[in-house]
């Protein structure tokens, strides 16, 4: 599978909301840095998260393409993105942030290694 098929797809298993599939794309030593800053540090700790958020049905979010590199056996992906999403006392509100993934290819697989967010006061 090429990079930008890879990538696709766990895109797509995010916005689907499958946590096993999601699970498949991603390294052992998966890092997620959260919009607040959060450090999540391997593969459970990240399934885990995931699990919760999957299961909130009321996120959606858009993403914009910004940039997409492809170095040897690194790939990494940077996306505008918009999410929005109702909190605890039934309020919808918006975010924007930064997301940017760098993957792994080992074995003719990609993984996610790194998953970073950063909130942006405004688009990129």
């Amino acid at each position: 599978m090429q990079f930008a098929e890879a990538l696709e797809h766990h895109l797509a298993t995010i916005t689907g909301r499958d946590a096993e599939a999601f699970l498949a794309t991603v390294h052992d030593d998966v890092a997620v840095i959260t919009p607040d800053g959060r450090l999540l540090a391997g593969r459970e700790e990240v399934g885990a998260f995931h699990r919760e958020w999957f299961a909130d049905p009321d996120w959606s979010w858009k993403l914009e393409p910004l940039r997409c590199t492809e170095a040897g056996d690194t790939g990494v992906a940077t996306y505008a993105v918009t999410y929005e999403d109702v909190d605890a006392g039934g309020r919808p509100y918006a975010m924007n942030y930064v997301l940017s993934l760098v993957f792994a290819r080992a074995g003719g697989t990609w993984l996610l290694l790194h998953d970073q967010n950063t909130r942006s006061v405004r688009r990129p």
